[in-house]
């Protein structure tokens, strides 16, 4: 399933770092954050898709603090 979210983040660099990031998680097929739109793009396994957002939000917030996604 692939879905798109509004988020905030700070920087471009920060967005790469999080995007990076959130690719390793197993069951992520694709993830994009793009600092200019304020978006991101997540997409993964259809049964633990919500798991995995979880997770990936977790992750990027580990990784910069002021990272939000509108669920």
């Amino acid at each position: 399933m692939k879905k798109r979210f509004k988020c905030e983040i700070d920087c471009a660099n920060c967005a790469a770092k999080v995007e990076d990031a959130i690719k390793k998680i197993d069951g992520v097929t694709d993830a994009k954050v793009n600092f200019m739109t304020q978006k991101m793009v997540f997409e993964a396994e259809d049964a633990r898709f919500d798991e995995l957002l979880a997770l990936a939000v977790e992750t990027g917030k580990k990784i910069e603090s002021d990272f939000e996604v509108e669920l």
